[in-house]
């Protein structure tokens, strides 16, 4: 799931991946809108909110939106650079494990905050969550080779009115199935995130920004499975050769 790169990578790969970190993304997205009432997990909106407040002649609110922004910009450089590191030193399979650990340490952070830390801190905790959304999204791009992207909808559903339409059109049975496969992966992006948002959301509802942490442990799980997975691998190759 995270350690498969380059043509070694599989539509199930792609799968698995897609539905695990979208459905951390529609935690964050519900659990830090609720708590701060600010966007975490894309920059589409801080963008309409900073014109706008430069239209209203406001510089202060402007900047904070500009700030957002940056910070998701600054996640995603972040994580683009240590996935770069990790290539040059040849450790392709291990990339993710240092931008996933930052991004579960940043989540678990904010996800044990006390309520009156929330209510004074709120610009830090929004910049804190959209660096980690920036990081993974980054992350998953990278990983995946842009074919998935996690934490924002509206090129998906772009996509798959593209898509959609093509079906009417392909008639190879080759593209036939990329097409189908290329829908599916979009639809179980959209289906985890809106689940992660609706469960993050009842989850806020009963412990507060406490939900973030259904985040942290829906990655480390991840995390575990893929390393499991890999051992369990490399043990039957040891078998049967």
């Amino acid at each position: 799931m995270f350690r498969h790169t380059g043509k070694n990578r599989t539509f199930i790969h792609n799968l698995k991946l897609a539905s695990l970190l979208s459905f951390v993304a529609g935690i964050v997205n519900v659990s830090g809108f609720l708590a701060v009432q600010v966007l975490t997990t894309n920059v589409t909106g801080h963008f309409a909110f900073f014109s706008d407040e430069v239209a209203k002649s406001n510089p202060g609110a402007a900047l904070l939106y500009l700030l957002y922004t940056l910070f998701f910009f600054t996640g995603a450089f972040v994580s683009g650079f240590l996935v770069e590191l990790a290539l040059k030193w040849r450790r392709n399979r291990t990339m993710y494990v240092v931008p996933v650990s930052i991004e579960i340490i940043i989540i678990s952070v904010a996800g044990i905050l006390s309520h009156d830390t929330v209510v004074r801190y709120p610009v830090y905790i929004a910049c804190s969550l959209l660096f980690s959304m920036g990081l993974q999204n980054a992350l998953v791009t990278s990983i995946s080779n842009s074919i998935v992207r996690t934490t924002h909808l509206t090129g998906l559903f772009t996509d798959l009115g593209i898509e959609f339409s093509q079906l009417l059109f392909y008639r190879k049975k080759e593209q036939y199935k990329r097409l189908k496969r290329s829908i599916g992966l979009r639809l179980s992006i959209i289906q985890f995130f809106f689940a992660g948002c609706i469960v993050g959301g009842l989850a806020y509802l009963k412990f507060g920004i406490s939900s973030l942490l259904l985040a942290s442990v829906t990655l480390v799980g991840g995390m575990i499975y893929d390393i499991v997975k890999f051992k369990i691998v490399l043990l039957k190759r040891k078998l049967y050769h």
